[in-house]
């Protein structure tokens, strides 16, 4: 998450239904709940403070997910700015001790995409010192991605699609030819706002509240491998 500044304008056009994709060139990934299981330990942090801050609004822990640190303060918390720099600074610590498990099947699944041709790339609202925090437990995700795009990269937040046509760009594909992996309601909506196809992880929403927001909803990468998919695609 990223306390940059950022412009949000919602909401997108949705691409049309169906897949149209033909060779993949690249497979672009969200963070946490896509790469790794971890979304129910952000849960327990950000529960915290909404129910501090704002007990008015019930189950706000949910609504943020897929959204840099910038935008949860401006759209959910603009009434405490003095309580800005405690929030960032129990967040670091937070996932300096959080454990970074990885969705079932997804080392074996990304071996597989890099074996049939496809850049990989993690496309995450995280910030580099969230990142940095990742890298120090999961050294070995740099040699999986051929790129680390963190919400510095980026000039607007998620649901807009800028992050993930940024994605695209970086290996010279449009997004049309990538495959996004999401799981969040904001991150879906960016995947699909670019023109990507979109494919829901049900690790953090159920694969029914999602399903609109996809062209295919999976559990994890268990036993699905890239060709697998595309033919689940078409």
């Amino acid at each position: 998450m990223s306390t940059q500044q950022e412009k949000v304008t919602t909401p997108f056009p949705r691409a049309g239904e169906g897949s149209g994709l033909g060779a993949a060139k690249a497979a672009l990934f969200d963070l946490d709940g896509v790469v790794f299981d971890t979304e129910p330990q952000y849960t327990v942090f950000w529960g915290g403070v909404m129910r501090k801050f704002r007990p008015d609004v019930p189950g706000l822990e949910y609504t943020i997910k897929g959204s840099t640190l910038t935008r949860i303060f401006e759209d959910f918390l603009p009434h405490v700015p003095e309580e800005y720099d405690n929030i960032v600074k129990g967040l670091n610590e937070f996932e300096k001790n959080m454990d970074y498990p990885f969705v079932e099947g997804f080392e074996d699944f990304v071996k597989d995409c890099r074996h049939n041709g496809l850049k990989t790339a993690v496309v995450t609202s995280s910030n580099k010192a969230k990142m940095d925090s990742v890298l120090k437990k999961r050294p070995e995700l740099t040699e999986m991605m051929d790129a680390i795009l963190m919400s510095e990269d980026f000039e607007f937040s998620k649901p807009h699609p800028d992050c993930y046509i940024k994605g695209a760009q970086r290996f010279g594909a449009k997004p049309e030819e990538c495959l996004v992996f999401e799981d969040s309601f904001n991150g879906l909506k960016s995947g699909r706002a670019s023109g990507a196809v979109v494919v829901g992880l049900s690790t953090s929403n159920s694969e029914e509240a999602i399903r609109e927001y996809c062209d295919i909803v999976i559990p994890n990468y268990k036993g699905i491998d890239y060709k697998a998919l595309i033919s689940r695609l078409k």
